[in-house]
């Protein structure tokens, strides 16, 4: 690959998945470790990305990220809208973060009165502007790489609740290997917040599909409503309702 194509997998990269690896770069790539090293730096420099021990992290995980950078954001707001629909005053929702939780907390219903909680420092926050939801963070370490609280106490807390919906942001998602992570720690939150609710909803763009991560959270089967910008009769979520995964 040529320089400039290197610079623009990495970004588009960090826009699918929010975080990238140097190893799974070389790799892809077909590049020294060196050389990618050398591509985050400049990325870096450049303002365009956050660079951590290991890889990068997009600029979205920045609380004060422009929200008209976001990637995709026109289709983001579309999934925004058709999961806000589906949230009912009284419900216990647990939620996972990302940039479209974000324009889902944006896009709910002003008159709503439910219960969210979550594990996203940035989901909080903008789940905290509407004027009638109930908002609880769950507490325990901060993980930077993910502005996530994880780690057991989390994990504890959420096991504690009986939600009646869990909407997670897709990262990677396909049929054979189910819903998937590139986060550790990441992974065990979101197991968790499965595990604890009547219904599991994944939202994302249709890009992050048939893709896949290095860590599964869950099998396809666990997944009951996929949303996406998508019509959900387009061909490319016929292999999904055949799971009998309910599409929006």
């Amino acid at each position: 690959m040529l320089k400039e194509e290197r610079l623009e997998y990495i970004l588009h990269e960090l826009n699918l998945h929010n975080k990238v690896l140097s190893a799974d770069l070389s790799n892809k790539m077909g590049v020294s470790d060196d050389t990618v090293r050398r591509d985050l730096q400049e990325l870096s420099t450049d303002n365009k990305l956050i660079k951590v021990h290991g890889g990068a992290l997009s600029k979205s995980f920045h609380t004060a990220f422009d929200r008209e950078m976001v990637y995709e954001i026109e289709n983001k707001n579309i999934i925004a809208k058709k999961a806000a629909a589906l949230v009912q005053s009284g419900m216990y929702i647990l939620t996972s973060g990302g940039t479209s939780m974000l324009e889902f907390a944006k896009a709910l219903d002003p008159h709503l009165n439910a219960s969210f909680f979550t594990c996203s420092l940035n989901a909080a926050i903008e789940f905290s502007h509407h004027p009638s939801i109930e908002v609880v963070m769950i507490g325990d370490k901060v993980s930077k790489d993910s502005m996530l609280t994880t780690g057991a106490n989390a994990v504890q807390a959420i096991e504690s609740i009986q939600a009646d919906l869990c909407i997670l942001g897709i990262n990677s998602l396909d049929t054979q290997f189910g819903l998937s992570e590139n986060d550790w720690e990441v992974v065990q939150i979101k197991k968790a917040m499965i595990k604890a609710s009547k219904k599991v909803v994944c939202i994302g763009i249709s890009e992050k599909l048939n893709s896949q991560q290095k860590i599964k959270v869950a099998d396809i089967k666990d997944i009951d409503i996929l949303i996406t910008e998508l019509d959900p009769n387009d061909p490319l979520l016929d292999p999904y309702k055949k799971h009998e995964i309910l599409i929006y």
